[in-house]
């Protein structure tokens, strides 16, 4: 048996408010998961049903279905709960396939490769 101290009470209740409605995740590495919270414990472990994975590049994103889904609480950064009645991204936002958002990400990547290989050969050239 462990003792819940006055964080533990307030993350309950606080999450407790989110049961059965639709919530956002924020993980650490920056993945964006949406779906219901069916539960929780004390250390915000949680239990999404009817998950997905919101991929966003530039203009384009893509809800990649994942169904039941566990969420490990020390990757949590924020949790929030979602407005239904609201537009959940802006009007110019286009949905994409899988397909097309994995096309987008991998531009992206080696886009941000090329940045940093360019960098590093400039600073090779800026000695003083």
């Amino acid at each position: 048996m462990s003792w819940a101290g006055p964080e533990d009470l307030y993350l309950s209740t606080s999450l407790a408010s989110y049961l059965d409605r639709k919530i956002l995740v924020l993980l650490r590495d920056g993945r964006k998961l949406l779906g219901t919270l069916c539960s929780f414990d004390q250390f915000a472990n949680a239990v999404l049903e009817g998950a997905c994975e919101r991929v966003i590049v530039g203009d384009l994103y893509c809800d990649i279905p994942l169904g039941l889904y566990v969420i490990r609480g020390e990757n949590v950064v924020l949790i929030g709960e979602l407005d239904a009645e609201k537009e959940d991204l802006p009007p110019h936002m286009s949905r994409v396939s899988v397909a097309e958002i994995r096309k987008a990400q991998k531009a992206e990547r080696d886009a941000s490769d090329l940045k940093g290989l360019i960098r590093k050969r400039m600073e090779f050239l800026d000695m003083d």
